[in-house]
């Protein structure tokens, strides 16, 4: 049922489309998985593949899309480039809507790999 009345909030086109961008790229399971991850932890792009079971050049180039789009980024430490969430506001949401749904769908969260997702 549509509300009308003083309580309606308009929204520039600019955020709308800023909002369009983040939600599809988390759109693609593969990187919502690799955001799911570094949420654990941050991480080098390696020990990514191995936890997600995705192949190297897949996750590098998903981690380079997340990193274009604000939604993660890298440090370098030594010889390994580390990668972790880059805002807060997008891990809560994502946090929310992972578990809402699992809920919904009689899962728990536990640590370790989603199945059947990859990268």
């Amino acid at each position: 049922m549509a509300r009308g009345g003083d309580d309606f909030e308009e929204l520039p086109a600019e955020v709308l489309t800023q909002a369009a961008a983040a939600f599809g790229l988390l759109a693609s399971p593969a990187r919502l998985h690799l955001v799911w991850t570094l949420m654990q932890g941050e991480s080098d792009v390696t020990a990514l593949a191995e936890r997600v079971g995705g192949a190297l050049p897949a996750v590098s180039q998903h981690l380079t899309k997340l990193k274009l789009a604000g939604l993660v980024r890298s440090r370098r430490e030594g010889r390994h480039v580390v990668y972790l969430v880059d805002d807060p506001d997008v891990e809560t949401m994502v946090r929310w809507m992972l578990r809402q749904l699992a809920e919904r769908g009689g899962y728990t969260t536990t640590p370790g790999r989603v199945r059947d997702l990859g990268a």
